[in-house]
């Protein structure tokens, strides 16, 4: 493509400690603050977040996030701002936190601040928010017209998380060399100013990310079951948050993503969190574009080894039927879905041979041990 487009969030940082941090960075952003904090780490942390605001002198207001990103919750903290039009929004917590955060932020054009305490999903860094309905189903992305202004992930708090949110980030963050892949074998567009050719940076990013989960994911999680933080939970948590989030937003996502999407209308795997969805949805791409079984074994292999589903029963679906799984692989084609940016022919029926086919194969490796 002639044109190419790059995008980003202004700034990253990744300290232990930051958690006492978060006053003196809302005042490098303005003077007043909307904080959306995440019900547990208040809970957990709001006592050392209060006296780091209290000893930068921020105006802040705090509201406690609702457990949902969906347009009745943008909606209720929009109205709890009032007339107070704060500098900043921040948003402390999971990715849900985050991307309502950003929404609201768009809503009273502030600035953002996304303070991830799980290294779960590449939400933090991304100029755009996924939307979901109140009950937990996929409504759609919402592309904003700026990224987050400061991104901060403090590694103390993400390894005193349960180590299934790390792995879910792992899920996350292994669709994006695939993803990136599938977009420039398609050539489709970016999700930069609209949608743009895919630069060379974007590229480089998603490999790079590949290469740190292939090298130090197995390490991290086992560093981090222990709560410890070393050189590769460090490198785990950038690549699940930054080198993810700058990879799928500069080169696209596909039909991982787009499987996650389209699953989401089936109750049964509500229960499992976005990466632990599109690992699985990674299997099925690799099984869409028909790559050599060798690449195939060496991701069933990678999940296994994170705990990540490889067969619909680990995915909360062993009592789908085949008219769930087909109704779900409709959904994963609907208008605008990310799957159509894959380089394959798409079908239903081809996407439900493909989650078919990943069940089976998971099945067959889990009989064999």
């Amino acid at each position: 493509m002639s044109e190419r487009g790059y995008g980003s969030c202004a700034k990253y940082i990744q300290r232990r400690g930051e958690i006492d941090r978060v006053g003196e960075h809302l005042a490098s952003l303005g003077a007043s603050a909307l904080v959306i904090v995440d019900p547990f780490i208040d809970e957990t942390y709001g006592a050392r977040v209060d006296a780091s605001i209290a000893a930068a002198g921020v105006a802040v207001q705090r509201v406690i996030f609702g457990g949902e990103c969906w347009e009745g919750e943008v909606d209720r903290i929009v109205a709890a701002a009032g007339d107070s039009r704060p500098a900043t929004i921040a948003g402390i917590g999971g990715g849900k936190t985050l991307d309502t955060a950003k929404l609201v932020a768009a809503e009273l054009d502030a600035r953002i601040l996304c303070f991830a305490t799980v290294a779960s999903t590449d939400a933090p860094t991304s100029g755009l928010a996924m939307r979901y309905f109140e009950d937990g189903r996929t409504d759609r992305p919402i592309f904003l017209t700026r990224h987050p202004d400061m991104v901060i992930v403090d590694p103390e708090l993400v390894v005193r998380a349960p180590v299934r949110f790390l792995i879910a980030g792992i899920g996350d963050a292994l669709s994006t060399w695939y993803e990136a892949r599938s977009n420039r074998d398609s050539r489709s567009k970016n999700y930069i100013a609209g949608g743009q050719g895919m630069p060379l940076a974007g590229m480089a990013i998603a490999r790079a990310c590949h290469e740190a989960l292939m090298r130090d994911a197995r390490g991290a999680v086992a560093a981090a079951r222990e709560g410890l933080v070393t050189p590769a939970v460090e490198n785990i948590i950038e690549a699940n948050t930054l080198l993810s989030g700058l990879g799928f937003e500069n080169c696209g996502c596909s039909a991982a993503h787009g499987i996650h999407n389209g699953l989401s209308i089936l109750p049964g795997c509500h229960s499992k969190l976005h990466g632990e969805k599109v690992a699985f949805g990674t299997l099925c791409l690799l099984v869409l574009e028909d790559r050599p079984q060798a690449e195939l074994d060496e991701v069933f292999a990678f999940c296994e080894d994170m705990g990540l589903p490889t067969t619909l029963e680990a995915m909360g679906l062993g009592s789908a039927t085949r008219e769930d799984l087909l109704r779900a692989s409709e959904a994963a084609l609907n208008p605008g879905e990310a799957t159509h940016a894959t380089d394959a022919e798409l079908t239903p029926e081809g996407i439900l041979a493909s989650l078919l086919a990943v069940d089976a194969m998971g099945r067959a490796r889990l009989a064999r041990g």
